[in-house]
């Protein structure tokens, strides 16, 4: 069926209209869709092709099409954006909102469902009104693991859910990468992410946050094309980086802590490519999130170094606002309270940063393999720090900030007790209130874990510098904290064994007398001295644990120093010259600087006022570079595009050229290297340059083959000739050189020979005499032991001669058992397998019989088909034959029929009129037979000689055949003479005559020729015998009327069969 001829779009939504009125509404988003993606409509004005938009995104939500909305839609963008942006907005914002209105009419529809369920439920299918839950409620709760109101969302409003989710991500794909269109994609990014996070949709936000990535790579990929967005404008780069951070929040918020540090990831890639400096308010929110994604993955040290970023970002947008050069809504709250609440988690963080490693590896050297360093500079980078964050370095920084005085009270005073004082005794008690006011505030409570891990170090670290040993129970009592937060034993073997293990503590545990002993050696190089090296603990090398004595091994180690301090004071007490003109230098100094303070400082006012001059001047310079710049890119950008189109159209046609020239190099080469191939030239035939094959042709190939293959053997001989005689004569020269040093090299090495034999003959001698002396030794000892070991030795053998006898006897016995049962199994399968072969003997027996039997009945009936089908042949072959002899006879009969016609109206041409024709034939003295009147043929010699001889005009043209003018069916009479005399008179084979068959037209036309007007013969008779006249004269014959037709023999008949349309043979006729 040929297309339907283009429509405008007013007549194509005039018939939608008409279609959704008689309630084919598929049929009419068909037609829609068609309208839309035929290739007429893009020369369509947009504003006749935006209602069929409209009415096509209606029906596409309504039907549930959401593929044949994306083909609609990616048609319409491709019309539509480079003429009006705006439609393109306005049909996808409808596209969603119809989606999103779907989606709550579902949730309603849903609700009314579930409530209409549970009034059902509870006041007509339930019997027992007490009872909470019926027999099917529980039962199917069981199987499905859902409640109803479940199985009501999963029917109702999932489908719908999804339709969204599909809306979202085709309208993304469509907007992507245009930079027209920027908007309105981080706007349906931004709805995409409060989907995910109203309805809880993981999945599809993972998916989400892919898709956007791709979208960038695909970005910076084709950044080439028309209308492609620029990461490199500001605003772009803005628009992307607040898409990322609420893709960050939405992450936090959905508990999707790998997907946050993807986001971060991606945040701080787009933060690099920036040349505009983000906000301190999406700053804060960046850092604020990386704090509760270290927290999850428990990373408390770079935990701490976010919430410091994050601290500082507070002071830095406080002193910003404060002086006026910020706006107060592009940075986040920064009020006294805020700034104290910062404060406390920074400095609560930073104390719960573990001393000792709490990471599962083999030792300490795994902490500072390559994969360690890498991810400890990509989270130092995400920070935006120049160096790795460490523990010491992090109070440090929060000291000279002075934290400390906006922090908590409870926090304050566990930073003294933790990093201040001194007290391994008191210290778990002290920081016990502290932990439960910690473990009240929500936000606080996921520090006490591994606060207690801080503790205990700071315990044992303390504990070290106090005892050197300590009871296992005394330690366990002293760690003591409070309900919930309470430590077991194991714990703290466990914690002990951590701290070994990496290096940090030196602590031996005897389980066997519950002491603790700690490492006194003076030349011990463990951590636990040097707390913080790079190793394994989070402190620096400057320990912050607070001393009451050194251990002997760091006594070892300070020896020169102290020695080096106590000289130094001692040189100040004996020449105090040396004191004096110290101090002379430092007042000196100190003159020299009040001198010039005020000078100093006017240079720093003046020199503070330059720079802001400066800065001014280059922001305005900077700010008209780049307005001349896009000004320029502008223009740029154009004749770009104007040289682009005229290279593209060049390169098109250069390229068909170069492409069909091309074509036929390769043909020609592709040949030449198959001749190359096939005369195995290989890749070191340096004669041959596979890519110049202008010149070259078969035959020159095969004669540079040739010369090459000769050239490499002559060069090989030549090598081997050259090398063959340089060894010869090189050996020549070894071998006279060699006969000169044999007679030395001999003497000295027989001399190390000897000396050699004598330096082993000694001491085997010896060893042997050692060797022996001890063997005697060992013979006198074990002289004393030979009489109880032989009565051993008599003991033994009795005893295992004995369970040898008795081992044997049961082996006999078992011998004879097992022989009897193999015997009796061996006979056993003898006789089944002799029945088993009988059984088959008999089987196949029968099988043989019952074969012969069949092969005997098939070829008894087989010979009787063959016979029946021999005697139907032969009746066949008879029939056949009797039927060519009727043929034959008929044949002959109908010539010498035509043949005595010939003669009867040649005789009555000649004879008078009246006279019978059969007396003219007899009496004409003619002894020739005239030759047969036949249609067509021409008159012969004798004939014409004969019509001249009578004075008769000759005939020109063809004869006439007396037959042509008779009755086709009529048959001359044959006279009494030529009438065989075995055969009763006949006027010719008669027609067959049919039942109820009538007279032919030629039949009617012989009897009005023959009888005049006579009528002619009745339908359901034998047909008359035509007769015989001069060309329709109506004279009849004078022999009399014309004999009956002969009756066809008797044997020729054929019976009915009896049937319909089936064939008997006539040898089965008569059985029926």
């Amino acid at each position: 069926m040929p297309p339907p001829p283009h429509q405008k779009p007013e007549n194509v939504l005039k018939r939608a209209h008409e279609l959704m009125g008689v309630g084919q509404t598929q049929a009419a988003l068909v037609l829609l869709h068609e309208h839309v993606t035929s290739k007429r409509s893009r020369n369509v004005p947009i504003a006749s092709l935006e209602p069929v938009m409209l009415l096509l995104v209606e029906q596409s939500v309504e039907q549930k099409k959401g593929k044949l909305a994306k083909d609609a839609l990616y048609q319409y963008k491709n019309i539509s954006q480079n003429t009006n942006v705006g439609t393109i907005e306005l049909v996808l914002k409808r596209f969603i909102e119809l989606a999103e209105e779907k989606v709550k009419d579902a949730q309603i529809k849903a609700d009314e469902v579930q409530s209409s369920l549970e009034t059902t439920n509870a006041t007509a299918t339930i019997d027992d009104l007490e009872a909470s839950e019926t027999p099917e409620s529980i039962l199917l709760s069981t199987v499905s693991g859902e409640q109803s109101r479940d199985r009501t969302d999963r029917a109702i409003v999932t489908p719908w859910l999804k339709f969204l989710w599909e809306t979202y991500r085709t309208v993304l794909d469509i907007l992507r990468n245009n930079a027209r269109l920027e908007i309105m994609y981080q706007s349906t990014a931004m709805q995409a992410f409060e989907f995910c996070q109203k309805y809880t949709r993981k999945t599809e936000f993972r998916r989400l946050c892919e898709l956007l990535r791709n979208h960038v790579q695909t970005a910076a990929k084709y950044s080439a094309q028309m209308h492609a967005i620029n990461l490199n404008d500001p605003d772009t780069l803005q628009r992307h980086l607040e898409t990322r951070f609420q893709q960050l929040n939405v992450a936090v918020e959905l508990e999707l802590w790998q997907e946050a540090f993807r986001s971060v990831e991606d945040i701080h890639t787009l933060l690099n490519l920036s040349k505009r400096p983000p906000k301190n308010i999406m700053m804060a929110n960046y850092y604020e999130k990386l704090t509760r994604i270290f927290l999850v993955g428990e990373n408390y040290l770079f935990h701490a170094a976010a919430w410091s970023r994050y601290y500082n970002l507070l002071r830095q947008s406080a002193s910003m606002v404060a002086a006026g050069q910020s706006k107060k809504s592009d940075n986040p709250a920064t009020s006294e309270a805020d700034l104290s609440k910062a404060a406390s988690f920074v400095l609560l963080s930073a104390l719960a940063i573990p001393v000792i490693s709490t990471s599962r590896s083999r030792g300490a050297l795994v902490d500072i393999d390559e994969a360690k360093k890498n991810k400890n500079s990509r989270l130092t980078h995400l920070l935006g720090m120049g160096q790795a964050p460490t523990r010491a370095v992090l109070f440090r920084d929060a000291m000279s900030k002075g934290l400390l005085k906006r922090a908590r009270p409870e926090i304050r005073e566990l930073y003294n007790i933790l990093e201040v004082d001194f007290h391994p005794l008191s210290i778990c008690k002290k920081i016990s209130p502290i932990l439960v006011q910690i473990g009240a505030d929500p936000e606080m409570e996921k520090y006490v874990l591994p606060l207690q891990q801080v503790i205990l170090t700071r315990l044992f670290q303390q504990l070290s510098q106090v005892y050197e040993t300590v009871d296992l129970a005394f330690v366990e009592n002293q760690a003591q904290f409070p309900a919930p937060f309470e430590v077991t034993r194991d714990t703290i073997e466990k914690f002990i064994m951590n701290g070994n293990k990496k290096g940090d503590l030196a602590i031996r545990m005897d389980h066997a007398t519950g002491v603790l002993s700690f490492d006194t050696d003076v030349f011990s190089s463990t951590k636990a001295v040097t707390a913080g090296t790079s190793s394994g603990s989070a402190e620096s090398e400057t320990s912050s644990v607070q001393r009451l004595q050194n251990t002997p091994s760091e006594i070892v180690r300070t020896q020169l120093t102290r020695l080096a301090k106590s000289l130094y004071v001692t040189c100040q007490y004996i020449d105090p010259s040396v004191n004096e003109a110290r101090v002379k230098a430092q007042n000196a100094a100190y003159a020299r600087a009040q001198a010039g303070f005020e000078q100093e400082h006017r240079d720093t006012l003046a020199r503070k006022d330059v720079i802001a001059k400066r800065k001014e001047e280059a922001s305005q310079i900077h700010a008209a570079k780049e307005k001349e710049e896009a000004t320029r890119k502008r223009m740029k950008a154009a004749q770009l595009q104007e040289a682009e189109n005229a290279r593209l159209a060049q390169e098109t046609k250069e390229r068909d050229e170069k492409r069909l020239k091309a074509e036929l190099d390769r043909v020609r080469k592709e040949e030449l290297k198959k001749e190359i191939a096939a005369l195995k030239i290989g890749p070191k035939a340096i004669d041959i340059d596979i890519e110049d094959l202008e010149n070259l042709d078969s035959n020159r190939l095969r004669a540079m083959k040739l010369a090459q293959l000769e050239r490499e053997k002559n060069d090989m001989n030549e090598k081997m000739r050259i090398t063959a005689k340089r060894i010869d004569h090189l050996e020549r020269a070894f071998r006279k050189e060699e006969a000169k040093k044999l007679p030395e090299d001999y003497a000295a090495q027989r001399k190390l020979d000897v000396e050699a034999y004598e330096k082993i003959k000694a001491q085997t001698l010896k060893d042997a005499e050692a060797k022996h002396k001890d063997s005697l030794e060992l013979k006198h000892r074990l002289t004393r032991l030979v009489p109880f070991y032989e009565s051993f030795k008599e003991d033994v053998v009795e005893r295992r001669h004995d369970e040898f006898e008795k081992r044997r006897r049961d082996a006999e016995k078992e011998l004879e058992k097992q022989i009897a049962l193999r015997q009796k199994e061996f006979k056993e399968k003898k006789a089944r397998e002799k029945r088993e072969r009988a059984e088959q003997d008999r089987i196949l027996r029968e099988e043989e019989e019952r074969a012969a039997k069949e092969a005997d009945e098939k070829a008894v009936r087989e010979e009787k088909k063959r016979a029946e089908f021999a005697e139907i042949k032969a009746i066949r072959e008879k029939e056949r034959q009797e039927a060519l002899e009727m043929a034959a006879l008929q044949e002959r009969r109908a010539e010498e029929a035509a043949k005595r016609r010939q003669e009867a109206k040649a005789a009555g041409a000649s004879a008078p009129r009246g006279i019978p024709m059969d007396r003219v034939a007899s009496g004409s003295g003619s002894g020739v037979r005239p030759p047969l009147p036949l249609a067509g043929a021409k008159m012969g010699w004798r004939e014409k000689e004969k019509l001249r001889a009578e004075g008769k005009e000759v005939p020109s043209e063809r004869t006439e055949s007396p037959a042509a003018r008779a009755s086709p069916m009529g048959r001359a009479t044959p006279t009494a003479e030529e009438r065989p005399a075995e055969r009763p008179l006949e006027r010719g084979p008669p027609r067959i005559a049919l039942a109820g068959g009538k007279p032919s037209w030629r039949a009617r036309e012989a009897a009005k020729a023959g009888g005049g007007d006579s009528a002619p013969p009745p339908a359901r008779g034998p047909p008359p015998s035509m007769s015989r006249g001069r060309s329709g004269r109506g004279e009849e014959e004078r022999d009399g009327p014309s004999a009956p037709p002969p009756a066809a023999a008797s044997g020729d008949s054929l019976k009915p069969s009896g049937g319909t349309g089936k064939f008997v043979p006539p040898h089965l006729r008569n059985k029926q």
